[in-house]
């Protein structure tokens, strides 16, 4: 599709009905440490009507070995559906923006020459949080604000 990027990726899933929310955990942080892009779990309904856990990942071809290996031997897992997929994403930009309580990353996201989002970026807000002893609602509130003022004559047009 014009100006949008776009790739392929692979997403990574199974249900899982007799695995503890702390190993749940656990390995989502595996998952991403080992290279999955993204992790998630969805409540669904299984036979017999237990509930249970849909966990799913997406990684890059070159990671699905290693991630389906993790979710072997880390969960209870007998089997995973594979399916490619393909993505459109916004072009990423990151600036930095002022604001009274100092320097805070954002993230600028474009279709073509078009700026769609903008959104603070977590971990520059949490540090300027923590440092200025501000919650970090404010701080997430200030740079949000003061990116559209900065960007503003391209937001959304």
């Amino acid at each position: 599709m014009p100006g949008y990027e776009t790739d392929t990726v692979t997403r990574i899933e199974t249900n899982l009905d007799d695995v503890s929310p702390q190993v749940l955990g656990a390995v989502m942080q595996q998952l991403l440490a080992a290279g999955a892009l993204d992790v998630w779990f969805t409540p669904v309904q299984m036979k017999k009507s237990r509930p249970g856990t849909m966990l799913s990942a997406l990684c890059d071809e070159a990671a699905v070995e290693k991630i389906a290996d993790i979710i072997f031997t880390e969960t209870t897992a007998f089997g995973l559906r594979v399916e490619k997929i393909a993505r459109l994403k916004l072009t990423r930009k990151f600036e930095t923006v002022k604001t009274v309580h100092g320097e805070v990353t954002v993230k600028l996201g474009f279709k073509g020459e078009r700026l769609l989002q903008i959104a603070p970026e977590f971990e520059s807000c949490r540090a300027i949080a923590e440092r200025a002893g501000v919650p970090l609602r404010e701080i997430h509130s200030a740079a949000l604000g003061a990116a559209r003022a900065a960007f503003f004559h391209n937001f959304g047009t």
